[in-house]
């Protein structure tokens, strides 16, 4: 069985005395604390303390306490040799200049979501204070003006966290088994619980782990409460053990980590109670209540920080791969009756955009409404796009499907097709070297000229094509299949599963729980873009999320054919969250909110 190990820091309480700064944190209930120091005498360097014990309240109030008496002057009775300086709700990390380092905290955040019992947040508000002690410091001129620029960074804009659930991750991965787990003979099991010993299990992400899903036990419980331990002495797969408990620490996706530079300076060395990674993005929930059922709809964009920049200075690829607007958009409809993940239903589907694939630009010297697109460099062999869709399909698996939305005739100069040419091209090359099950398949959508006709409807001409995506990438769902939807032939072939075998019948390596654990998975994504990636794509990814949604719902039991209509309250929520999502991603790539949005192609 497997736990995810919490973040127990929740709760920070920094105090400073001339010659030290004292981290105390805890656990939300403040029964478990951990002290860092942080040494102000040095002027450059960050020297940090941690010596990873745990305490409780009142061996912290004591060492408290000493360490106030300790730091009075000599005959000085009144006044604190330690203050009380700031509380916060976490450590983004630490940060230098010029001069010597910051220690940037969370003073406030907000709740925006619940994913079974693991609560994200948004942040509100932080604060950023200078390390080195007044007598240490070596002042530098520019100083003030490389904290005004660090100070434009607006992190209380769209950034997010979570103490228990890697939101770095898709939830298929997270609920999915950790490779690593030793036979009997590899185990020693205790009956007393240390929690500094309990195994944190570092899962690397895989092309196998991916696609390998199955149920995992996810339960926010106080580790201290569990029954057995487990001590790990190789990292070889065997079959997980029962009545043995294992703590679990994902390694995040580093591309959607956008405060690791300021992690950089000390992760190493620290606890990983203290270590909260930050994603940047959207997250949105809504409650849709099914004949008094409460379940939860939640959408989440998660922005890459890999070749990350506003529209204009930043367009197509890099030579490592990374695209411009990079964003993984995952749609997530539980049953929140149970709040256990461990018994609950639940479901996920994902897909992502990205800008065009080729090293291209538009000249923004000129004032023009639309400035020419231009390809700046010949890849003529695709290296860079090759990375890229290799990444692809090592996170995600086949197939890959490219959704490309940009303008396929021009009535006058080449504008939009020029990007157009070329990515089929390179698609076309790259596919010699893919076998033929695994071909990168494209399909081109020229959005923009269907609008223009009269009484044509976009989504009604882009339906089939978004039945296909699902089709062929299928979704993640934590359950077996209901009783009424495994009867007779004319049931099963309605089910997405049973048309593309997504469904892996006692498969003990695909699900992780023996035979007839009957679970589905997504295996594959859809990939879309236009120029921008913004208001058509946009458009087509709720499209494919509206689909998708039918599919969840009919797999849930809740519609009897995964068939949604235009107008229901369901669909109205899931256009809004989609709007949401647009406008904010189109603010933090473009500086403005959607100019065509999801009704303008109705």
């Amino acid at each position: 069985m497997e736990k995810p190990l919490i973040n127990c820091m929740q709760r920070i309480v920094l105090y400073e005395t001339k010659s030290r700064f004292y981290v105390v944190g805890s656990n939300n209930a403040e029964t478990r604390f951990r002290i860092l120091k942080i040494d102000r005498t040095e002027s450059r360097d960050l020297v940090i303390h941690d010596d990873k014990m745990e305490y409780s309240l009142n061996e912290v109030r004591s060492l408290l306490s000493t360490l106030n008496v300790g730091n009075k002057s000599r005959g000085q009775k009144v006044g604190m040799g330690l203050t009380r300086t700031v509380s916060a709700f976490g450590i983004v990390g630490f940060v230098r200049f010029l001069e010597g380092y910051y220690i940037i905290l969370i003073t406030k955040r907000r709740k925006v979501a619940l994913i079974g019992h693991h609560t994200i947040f948004k942040i509100e508000d932080t604060c950023m204070l200078y390390i080195p002690a007044d007598l240490h410091r070596i002042a530098h001129p520019d100083e003030p003006r490389y904290i005004k620029m660090f100070n434009n960074v607006d992190l209380k804009s769209n950034f997010y966290f979570s103490y228990s659930y890697d939101l770095t991750h898709t939830l298929q991965y997270n609920m999915s088994p950790t490779l690593g787990v030793e036979n009997n003979a590899d185990l020693e099991v205790s009956q007393s619980i240390d929690y500094d010993s309990i195994p944190v299990l570092q899962r690397q992400q895989s092309a196998e782990d991916v696609e390998s899903a199955a149920d995992v036990v996810v339960d926010p419980q106080d580790i201290r409460e569990v029954l057995d331990m487990v001590v790990l002495k190789r990292n070889t797969p065997s079959p997980p053990i029962d009545g043995v408990l294992y703590g679990i620490k994902n390694e995040p996706t580093l591309k959607f980590v956008w405060n690791l530079y300021f992690l950089n300076s000390f992760r190493q060395n620290v606890h990983t109670d203290w270590i909260l990674y930050m994603t940047h993005g959207f997250i949105g929930q809504m409650n849709i209540n099914v004949f008094g059922k409460p379940m939860f709809l939640t959408l989440i964009g998660r922005r890459s920080n890999k070749f990350a920049g506003t529209r204009f200075l930043k367009r197509g690829i890099n030579v490592d791969g990374d695209v411009a607007n990079h964003t993984e958009t995952e749609q997530i409809i539980q049953d929140t009756s149970i709040l256990s993940l461990t018994s609950t239903r639940i479901s996920s589907f994902v897909q992502t955009r990205g800008s065009v694939p080729l090293f291209w630009s538009q000249d923004t010297s000129k004032m023009m409404p639309k400035p020419a697109i231009q390809i700046d460099q010949a890849d003529p062999l695709g290296y860079a796009a090759g990375q890229h869709f290799d990444e692809m399909l090592q996170r995600f698996g086949c197939p890959l499907i490219v959704l490309n939305l940009v303008k396929r005739k021009e009535s006058s100069r080449k504008h939009e097709s020029v990007l157009r040419d070329e990515f089929i091209k390179t698609i076309d090359y790259l596919n010699q070297f893919l076998p033929e099950e695994h071909a990168i398949q494209y399909i081109g959508f020229d959005m923009a000229h269907i609008n223009k006709r009269k009484k044509t409807d976009v989504f009604e001409k882009f339906k089939d094509i978004a039945e296909t995506c699902v089709r062929k990438c299928g979704f993640y769902y934590s359950r077996p299949a209901l009783y009424c939807h495994q009867m007779g032939n004319k049931q099963k072939s309605k089910r997405l599963v049973h048309d593309r075998g997504n469904r892996q019948e006692g498969s003990k390596s695909a699900a992780g729980s023996g035979s007839g654990s009957g679970l589905c998975y997504q295996t594959g994504i859809v990939r879309t873009n236009c120029v921008d990636c913004l208001d058509r794509t946009n458009t087509a990814q709720f499209a494919i999320g509206k689909t998708a949604l039918a599919y969840q719902l009919y797999e849930f039991g809740v519609i009897d054919s995964p068939r949604l209509e235009f107008g229901t309250d369901c669909v109205k929520m899931l256009e809004e969250l989609y709007e949401d999502h647009g406008d904010t991603l189109a603010l933090q790539y473009g500086g403005s909110q959607l100019v065509h949005r999801i009704e303008t192609f109705r």
